[in-house]
């Protein structure tokens, strides 16, 4: 007989199907504010940022990954589209896409880095559901990552905002003319894959999506019906 500990089971979601479970997944802009969510000193640096990397266009999210001096250490970009927006969903989303991106701060004793979520949407700048829905997800996941949980941003046609906050500005804003950025990234199997997911910053020394470097090579070259020439080096005498 053997004695050891089983590993952790995988909890299936909740039934997504009742309607009252799923309201229950959703923060209103009072629930947030009452939060304690750290305020940004400059959202609108923050969202032009992450606009002009990632290019959003309507349902897609952005997650970001902010540290003491609100410099982007990491960020993703992905298309999420849903009829009843869940926040149980929108959690493992955002989960799986912070722990591809940047490594967990579990070991911390208290949380030094923020993440914070950008999300395009078509409609007004008010609140909706699905804003709510990804208010949950966020704060959720954050606590699973060892992270801060920060400021909500929503892009509509008509301005960007901070939900919550009152804080917003005319540009950017939804453009349906903006393509998003795509970055591969190397799997496991040595295909390349395409996914919303860029790095942080050039001189940050981890990267969300690594592009495998190509090493240029120059070509030999080639005199007349001969082979080709090397490169010779030969010291006088």
């Amino acid at each position: 007989m053997t004695f050891g500990f089983a590993p952790p089971q995988q909890v299936p979601p909740p039934a997504s199907a009742d309607p009252a479970a799923r309201l229950g997944r959703m923060l209103e802009p009072a629930e947030w504010a009452s939060a304690g969510i750290p305020l940004l000193r400059n959202p609108r640096e923050v969202v032009a940022g992450l606009h002009d990397r990632h290019r959003p266009v309507p349902s897609t999210a952005v997650v970001a990954v902010l540290d003491t001096h609100e410099r982007v250490t990491a960020s993703a970009s992905f298309t999420e589209r849903t009829a009843a927006p869940d926040g149980w969903e929108f959690r493992n989303v955002l989960l799986a896409h912070l722990r591809r991106v940047i490594p967990h701060d579990l070991r911390l004793r208290a949380p030094v880095r923020t993440a914070v979520l950008l999300y395009c949407r078509e409609g007004e700048p008010r609140w909706t559901e699905t804003d709510g829905a990804w208010m949950w997800g966020l704060r959720d996941a954050c606590t699973l990552h060892g992270l801060r949980c920060g400021a909500y941003i929503t892009l509509t046609p008509d301005r960007w905002q901070v939900l919550g906050e009152g804080r917003g500005g005319r540009r950017p804003k939804t453009s349906s003319v903006d393509k998003p950025v795509t970055a591969s990234r190397r799997t496991g199997a040595g295909r390349m894959e395409t996914h919303r997911t860029t790095a942080a910053r050039p001189d940050s020394p981890r990267t969300a999506a690594a592009v495998p470097a190509t090493q240029h090579r120059s070509a030999p070259r080639r005199t007349g019906g001969r082979a080709p020439e090397a490169h010779r080096r030969t010291a006088a005498r």
